[in-house]
């Protein structure tokens, strides 16, 4: 079966999609977006010769009419000839009623067509995204993010619905008018396209300076969909500090930005199109005097005259079109510029093209001389040369301060991030090695931040493994202790939970996080500070539930709690990315060291 994400017009080539050949979008280049916006469009190739042929008989159309009043001025009226009248109206009825009618379908077609690329444009993009490493979600915000899914492609629909397609019939109209009049009178058509070169000076200015306060538009409202996000998330936060007029006034001081942005955008408009006017009628006011004199002399007939004056505003449609739609494309070019940054990233974790899939695993996870440091925290260096060993089929639990590494460690099994030193290998496959994906389903997690989607409890915990029966889905819920209170709900598994699970509590989403894990059956458990926040008759629960999540398989257990890992099979105590101490719990408690020192901190009456 092919790649889906090979075959998109953004990209040439295997592996990650690239605009093109490897080659960079040229950000700032109309032409550049409106070739890469018709390599999505040739997708759809039906649609788009079906709008082009009858974009193309509506110029001709438009083309004839003028004909048919020269020949009325110059043969019909001199000649008298009443017997072609009717002839003459049925001609223009019937013109009017087909370019009605090719109106029409041209419209919907293009309509038709600019959705379907949206569809197509968005969906790469929101692919893309999700291919992409966590470090590239570390220096993005989530609103911005949305932004660019959203406005940003919906931005460039005014441009494929009907802005491409236009300007392409209208180069092909300019040309073929231009042809005819320098062939019913060079004189009058070069004196014409003299205000032409003005034209285009005015439109490169304005369109720079256009495209700039757009990008500064789309940047302002990508500040507002941050803002929004935050503060719609963090709703209860905000009412618990009373700071509903802190944040309002945040919020219209982004939408103010925003505001005067557009504003700027609205100026340049008003300034730039009367420029365009009245270089147009500079145009038809040089056909005007001249033709006027060149029929006094004899040299032209009124309707020649006539229908160049037709032709004339033939000719300088497209250009009036054109500076209407300079406000869409530049807006369009500004969007774009947002989109071909996303789609440009790299993602720094790949499969390597030897890569291994890994069908079953025992869990012998060992750090070998690791060094990991996050991006952008300068010299500060989370491990270095760091040895880890998790035996398989046994528990391993890591405790020691906030920031001394544990969360980093789980990070790099699941190759969320890179080490920049040293080698990490599952059952002796260095990690690199092996295919992310196989990798992946072979580990479950369950942390303190527990995601659940806006959707039902059957949705969320077989989420790991969408064909699971309600059979294996109940096996599940009753392993974790979360069945019963599951059934309690009026709709029982149908119950829908709210975003990120806000009907719920907290140890019901803890259970609801286990039953996901344990229905998806992995080789591999990570528990990282699973019942940090959690009551003690939650945490009893839980403990169970992970005590028969845990049976057979190979564990990491992050904690602060010293009462949750008592029972590891080794407990490895981190400072500063350093194992200081290891052991069982007896034996940390007699060396007298830093894990004494935290025991007796959360215990302090207990007799040792």
């Amino acid at each position: 079966m092919a790649d889906p994400y090979r075959a998109h017009p953004f990209h040439a080539g295997g592996g990650m999609r690239k605009f093109g050949n490897g080659e960079k979008a040229k950000a700032g280049s109309i032409w550049t977006m409106l070739s890469r916006v018709f390599k999505h469009a040739r997708v759809q190739w039906r649609l788009l010769i079906l709008a082009i042929m009858c974009i193309i008989a509506i110029s001709l159309l438009e083309f004839a009419i003028p004909q048919l009043t020269r020949y009325t001025i110059d043969v019909l009226i001199p000649e008298k000839r009443y017997n072609q009248l009717v002839g003459l109206g049925v001609g223009l009825m019937g013109a009017a009623l087909l370019l009605g009618a090719l109106n029409y379908i041209s419209t919907s077609t293009t309509a038709s067509l600019g959705q379907r690329v949206i569809y197509d444009l968005r969906n790469d993009l929101y692919r893309h995204i999700n291919r992409l490493d966590l470090s590239f979600f570390d220096r993005n915000r989530t609103g911005d993010l949305m932004s660019r899914v959203t406005s940003d492609v919906g931005v460039l629909q005014q441009l494929i619905s009907s802005t491409m397609i236009q300007l392409v019939t209208d180069l092909f109209t300019f040309s073929a008018i231009t042809i005819y009049m320098l062939f019913l009178d060079w004189r009058l058509t070069v004196l014409l396209l003299a205000t032409f070169p003005v034209m285009i000076m005015t439109t490169r200015l304005f369109g720079k300076r256009i495209r700039r306060s757009f990008r500064t538009v789309q940047e302002s409202v990508a500040e507002v969909s941050d803002h929004l996000q935050n503060t719609l998330s963090g709703i209860r936060l905000i009412k618990s500090f009373a700071t509903e007029s802190l944040e309002s006034d945040r919020f219209a001081d982004r939408s103010k930005r925003n505001m005067e942005a557009n504003i700027r955008v609205t100026k340049l408009r008003a300034m730039y199109e009367p420029i365009i006017d009245l270089l147009n009628y500079l145009g038809l006011a040089i056909v005007l005097v001249f033709g006027a004199w060149l029929t006094m002399k004899g040299y032209m007939s009124v309707g020649t005259v006539v229908a160049v004056i037709a032709y004339l505003r033939l000719l300088q449609t497209p250009i009036r079109r054109f500076s209407r739609l300079i406000n869409t494309i530049q807006q369009s070019a500004a969007a774009y510029e947002r989109i071909s940054e996303i789609m440009n990233t790299e993602p720094e974790i790949v499969d390597a093209p030897d890569a291994i899939s890994l069908r079953k695993v025992r869990g012998q996870v060992e750090f070998r001389n690791v060094s990991f440091q996050y991006a952008g925290s300068g010299d500060q260096a989370v491990l270095e040369h760091f040895d880890l060993s998790l035996e398989a089929g046994k528990v391993t639990a890591l405790v020691g301060s906030s920031g001394s590494g544990k969360t980093t460690i789980a990070h790099l099994i699941a190759r969320f991030y890179e080490p920049q030193g040293g080698e990490i290998t599952l059952d002796g496959h260095p990690l690199r090695q092996v295919a992310i994906t196989s990798l992946r389903e072979r580990l479950g997690i369950v942390s303190q931040d527990i995601v659940l989607f806006n959707g039902s409890v059957k949705e969320n915990i077989s989420y790991g493994k969408q064909d699971a029966t309600d059979e294996e889905l109940m096996v599940a819920a009753r392993a974790a202790n979360a069945h019963d209170f599951i059934e309690a709900f009026p709709d029982g598994y149908e119950t829908a939970i709210g975003e990120r699970g806000v009907k719920l509590s907290g140890g019901q989403k803890q259970r609801i996080s286990i039953a996901r894990v344990i229905l998806k059956n992995p080789e591999l458990i990570i528990l990282d500070e699973a019942t940090a926040s959690l009551d003690t008759e939650s945490e009893h629960l839980i403990q169970e539930a992970l005590a028969k999540l845990l049976r057979g398989r190979t564990c990491l257990v992050i904690a602060h709690r010293l009462s949750t890992i008592q029972q590891a099979d080794s407990i490895h105590v981190l400072e500063r990315g350093t194992i200081v101490e290891s052991g069982t719990h007896e034996q940390l408690l007699r060396l007298n060291g830093r894990y004494r020192e935290l025991y007796e901190l959360q215990f302090p009456q207990a007799e040792v």
